[in-house]
């Protein structure tokens, strides 16, 4: 049985790990992919949303989203991802209808005109999701669930607290929190585990057309180290599928939304400030190596 989701993303050289993934799998049924200013701006987002879906000769609507944060003045990502979002290898093809601003309409019909419930899940800003419960509140009842890549209980990298996709608009993941709606963090306390090894990297870039593609990119990725490189957000497919890779937690999440430590996600660890309610399952700790095995076989297994 495939799991119907919706993308909100903003491409960004992890996000096109995730958007591979997700159009390839068979266990994925992609609904809509929506987008937003993010690791860089929302027109560069789409055009890179885009230009995947083009690659992967799929029909998956693009819907163009928020330009700013809902308060916070924006900042980028360019300096991980290059100027364009996605450099390191060239698509051979440009857009020429870019979609504008309809992310959260897109979103609130394609959501309310499905029978059972949708995963939502944000590998971007939460800006969109926010915005779409503030205006439509309904919507809340038809999300099976919000499996979202950001966050931290222990690290930041942004500052020495704040995750960047929380650290972007924490006023809209403040909002998402406090839905109601249940939601997985899937944040840098697993993130930064889930590091692509050279052998994986070296691997990935023999399999096919896809592979050279995510090879080209994840080579021009400014966010590696000497053990690998991160693959953030792709990690929300992977817990969905393979739960038994990842450690979690069920804990209440508060999100810091000024003041120095703006954008980190605090968790109650005790229990002691919200009468032991929790508002989040949270992933804490991740099997690296069984990450590694299955992100190779996804890639070995796209068609391009």
């Amino acid at each position: 049985m495939t799991t119907k989701i919706i993308l909100d993303t903003d491409p960004g050289i992890d996000d096109a790990a995730a958007i591979s993934v997700a159009l390839n799998s068979s266990e994925f049924e992609v609904e809509l992919i929506s987008t937003v200013a993010g690791n860089v701006t929302v027109d560069k987002t789409t055009k890179n949303a885009l230009k995947l879906v083009h690659f992967f000769d799929s029909n998956v609507e693009v819907a163009g989203g928020a330009e700013q944060p809902l308060l916070k003045p924006f900042e980028d990502a360019a300096r991980v991802h290059g100027e364009s979002g996605m450099r390191g290898f060239d698509f051979n093809y440009e857009p020429t209808e870019i979609p504008v601003n309809n992310a959260v309409e897109r979103l609130y019909n394609v959501i309310m005109a499905n029978d059972g419930p949708i995963t939502l899940v944000p590998t971007g800003s939460y800006t969109n999701v926010a915005l779409l419960f503030k205006q439509h509140p309904d919507v809340k009842e038809k999300i099976g669930k919000i499996v979202a890549m950001g966050g931290s209980i222990g690290m930041g990298n942004m500052t020495s607290a704040a995750e960047f996709n929380v650290f972007t608009d924490p006023h809209a993941a403040e909002i998402v929190y406090q839905s109601g709606v249940p939601i997985v963090m899937v944040g840098l306390d697993v993130t930064m585990k889930a590091l692509l090894t050279q052998e994986t990297l070296d691997t990935i870039k023999t399999l096919g057309k896809a592979g050279e593609m995510l090879g080209g990119l994840f080579s021009h990725y400014y966010e590696g180290n000497e053990g690998g490189i991160p693959m953030h957000d792709v990690n929300t497919l992977a817990f969905m599928l393979h739960p038994e890779f990842y450690k979690t937690e069920d804990l209440w999440i508060d999100v810091v939304v000024d003041g120095p430590a703006i954008g980190e996600t605090v968790a109650d660890i005790r229990g002691a400030y919200h009468g032991g309610s929790t508002n989040a399952q949270v992933c804490v700790d991740i099997d690296a190596d069984a990450f590694n095995k299955w992100f190779i076989e996804e890639v070995r297994n796209m068609k391009a």
